[in-house]
């Protein structure tokens, strides 16, 4: 785990420091694939609760989840991932996620819960085998610690604009992949996000990807 909230420097105290993931995978029929996932995140984490009431009792000046960071916390959290390939080379897939949202957010990014869906279609209906043309509903959320939090002016590692006007933040997201010469493609798609930030007051926005890809 890292040395603090998303950081590129590792806490190699394993005993104090560590990620534990188990992953089970179902393959009940043709075409259907289901995994379970389970985590526990062990890292020098600090609490939303602690933070609002250092900040509510007087003794600071605005939460501060830095200050209230002790070792051992232990952020816990699940997931289930579904996916279906039918034989006319579409696509579906749908999951969802979730993890325990009084400790901080600490690896990746700040959620607290997450519920997803689309698809993709292969490009071999307009002569473009390797190609793929997808989309993608998301929406996700905060637990009630977390977004009192930033609501009072907390800041998080990606999140706090000095008030919190809640909403789920939800995304719509189309892409297209094109191949285009033996391990190496490029994908550009548009995002539509609707309450930025979890924050009403915000967007939408329109955010636009181009990328390539390389396998060697």
């Amino acid at each position: 785990m890292p040395t603090v909230a998303n950081g590129i420097d590792m806490d190699w105290h394993i005993s104090r420091a560590r990620a534990e993931n188990l992953e089970l995978e179902l393959r009940p029929a043709g075409g259907v694939v289901v995994r379970l996932l389970g985590y526990a995140n062990h890292a020098n984490m600090g609490s939303y609760d602690e933070a609002i009431q250092g900040y509510l009792s007087g003794r600071d000046s605005q939460p501060d989840i830095v200050a209230h960071r002790a070792q051992g916390r232990v952020k816990t959290g699940v997931g289930l991932n579904a996916e279906y390939t039918f034989p006319a080379n579409v696509r579906l897939f749908a999951r969802t996620g979730w993890n325990e949202g009084h400790n901080e957010s600490f690896a990746y990014t700040e959620v607290n819960n997450s519920v997803q869906a689309g698809g993709d279609l292969g490009g071999a209906a307009w002569g473009r085998t390797h190609d793929r043309l997808g989309v993608a509903l998301v929406s996700n959320g905060l637990s009630q610690p977390h977004r009192e939090y930033l609501a009072l002016g907390g800041l998080g590692f990606l999140l706090g604009d000095g008030a919190l006007r809640y909403g789920r933040e939800n995304i719509l997201e189309t892409y297209y992949t094109a191949h285009l010469w033996r391990g190496l493609s490029t994908s550009a798609g548009l995002q539509y996000i609707q309450h930025p930030g979890y924050n009403q007051d915000r967007g939408p926005v329109l955010v636009g990807m181009l990328r390539v890809h390389a396998d060697f």
